[in-house]
């Protein structure tokens, strides 16, 4: 059976890369039939919080990545990591190293003056008729991976392709520090062995980890799994991440007014692709997902894409869906929302106009509020040419049927009977309704208000 992971370090929180890598992993297994497993990788006990495990959580529940196995904690498998370590010990495949962290720092700055790569020299390194240093008296021992000198580590990548690494380049990896907690990369190889693990895809900033990770795997007898790096997320002008395009939690895109189908396909096609599909379900994608179709090549993040995706799932919504998302944002405002005009009647002809929720909240606050339009977009649109037609509409709108279709009537009766095209009537009309120059047409937006409230508004024209 296939089975990924996603194991995220909780010092931050989710952002956009790893939420691709969450998505990929998770729709590896759906396409497979297989297992995903969510994994917390929290032994940087400095760095680690229980506020980043939650919002890498809320996230992923955002998000609708929903895992199979888990959520597992590494800070509550130490016991298993530390009886790992005294197999290794006994078998020799790790030793004890004295070397301190001052005499590793001397080390490097030699090798470094001689234009040799810093490494540690493997004073405590076991060898046949070696005689080791005695330790010193009181010291507390690092545990060294006894790492292969001779030889190759390589691998086929499944978006990389073959990779591979001269074991003469890996000098010996501190398994456990000396207080004994066991370091990230060995963490991670035991988890990903006894979790079955067939499958690891992860960011190429992992790449450098791999040939240490499968050289301790082969020493524990345990199966390698496969490995596929997916490659870096740049921001819209092709640099490197940052908070300013993206690299932000991915609960700002929900704060922000996104769906998350529109984020999950969005971030689907990021390096990946099924012919010229862009828009589809997270059903279609796991029936089409493969990792032959990821590209090696860095994916570059389009806010303009993602803005024009959300569009188009904001129009295929329910209105009733959308209502109970602008609702609470609407309250963030101090916004009271009233019975009439209904919200989902706002949502329903405003949907096809907006990009996000936040654009609907702003659409539909105006209906709610107390308004007060500028007194510059009135003077620029109440025109002495206008008044007259104003005048009438304000007198005939009082008594018309209220529904679009008969206040649209008088509009039309009104500009006819004045010789005025229909923006110089619909413009006042809209300003004066919502402070706005922008809105659907001008009939359905004042269908929706209470005709109390439409005559208030109105009332601030100087047509008396």
């Amino acid at each position: 059976m296939i089975r990924t992971r996603f194991a995220p370090s909780p010092t931050g929180f989710l952002h956009i890369g790893g939420a691709r890598t969450a998505l990929f992993s998770w729709a590896y297994a759906r396409h497979h039939g297989g297992k995903f497993i969510l994994r917390v990788e929290d032994t940087d006990l400095a760095r680690s919080t229980p506020e980043a495990v939650q919002a890498i959580i809320d996230g992923m529940n955002w998000l609708g990545l929903t895992h199979d196995e888990g959520p597992f904690y590494q800070t509550q498998r130490m016991d298993r990591y530390k009886v790992v370590i005294t197999e290794m010990l006994a078998t020799g495949t790790a030793y004890h190293c004295f070397t301190t962290p001052e005499e590793l720092d001397r080390m490097r700055e030699e090798q470094r003056a001689k234009g040799l790569k810093p490494r540690y020299d493997g004073a405590w390194r076991p060898e046949p008729g070696k005689t080791l240093p005695t330790p010193p008296a009181g010291a507390l021992p690092v545990v060294r991976f006894r790492n292969p000198v001779a030889g190759v580590v390589a691998w086929d990548d499944l978006v990389k392709g073959y990779i591979e690494i001269a074991n003469a380049e890996l000098d010996d990896l501190v398994i456990a520090r000396a207080d004994g907690t066991p370091t990230y990369n060995f963490c991670v190889v035991v988890d990903d062995w006894e979790m079955g693990i067939t499958h690891v895809i992860r960011g190429d900033d992992h790449v450098n980890n791999t040939p240490r990770q499968i050289n301790i795997l082969k020493s524990l007898g345990a199966e390698v799994p496969l490995y596929a790096h997916l490659s870096m997320i740049l921001g819209d002008d092709g640099q490197k991440l940052s908070k300013r395009h993206g690299a932000v939690s991915i609960m700002q895109y929900d704060d922000e007014g996104y769906l998350p189908e529109a984020v999950l396909n969005y971030l689907a096609r990021l390096g990946w692709s099924h012919g010229d599909e862009e828009v589809f379900s997270m059903q279609q994608f796991c029936a089409w997902f493969d990792l032959d179709h990821i590209t090696p090549s860095a994916a570059q993040f389009n806010t303009e894409k993602l803005n024009w995706l959300n569009a188009h799932y904001l129009k295929l919504s329910d209105n009733a869906r959308l209502a109970a998302l602008v609702q609470p944002r609407l309250e963030e405002r101090g916004v009271t929302i009233t019975a009439s005009p209904s919200l989902e009647a706002i949502i329903g002809i405003y949907k096809e106009r907006v990009s996000t929720l936040n654009e609907l909240a702003d659409a539909a606050e105006v209906f709610y509020i107390d308004l007060h339009p500028k007194a510059e977009i009135l003077a620029q649109h109440l025109t002495p040419e206008a008044l007259p037609a104003l005048a009438d509409f304000i007198s005939g709108v009082k008594d018309v049927t209220w529904e679009a279709a008969a206040i649209g009537a008088l509009i039309k009766a009104c500009i006819g009977k004045h010789g005025l095209k229909m923006p110089k009537l619909a413009m006042p009309l809209r300003v004066l309704l919502t402070g706005q120059t922008q809105t659907p047409s001008v009939d359905a937006v004042l269908a929706l208000f209470p005709r109390e409230l439409a005559l208030k508004r109105l009332a601030v024209a100087p047509v008396n």
